[in-house]
């Protein structure tokens, strides 16, 4: 059931991803130059209120390295990247094992 749930969840962002391509591309074409919105850009924008109070956050509760070299990065990174990679890899972690084929005789 959890592995559904997972799954889910992971298919959706990969959806998200997907649709933040599309949108950069439209605004690419509209716009005569590469745009690109980074992932940064869109936390703020979906998060208006939450995420400005998430660096205060991480460098008291946490760690200050953790929010300048790392968290930043990550932020700046085009968003659809971001999106994309997180569903594939909730997905690759709830995925079936495969089955033994055989089995060796040695110990």
């Amino acid at each position: 059931m959890i592995r559904f749930v997972i799954r889910t969840i992971g298919l959706l962002i990969i959806a998200a991803g997907f649709a933040a391509l599309v949108v950069d591309g439209t605004r690419s074409i509209a716009g005569s130059d590469l745009q690109i919105m980074a992932f940064g850009d869109l936390c703020v924008t979906v998060f208006p209120v939450r995420f400005p109070l998430l660096q205060p956050l991480v460098e008291r509760q946490i760690h200050p390295l953790l929010w300048d070299p790392v968290l930043l990065t990550l932020f700046r990174l085009p968003a659809a990247l971001v999106l994309g990679l997180v569903g594939l890899g909730l997905l690759w972690i709830t995925r079936r094992r495969r089955g033994q084929i055989g089995y060796t005789s040695r110990p």
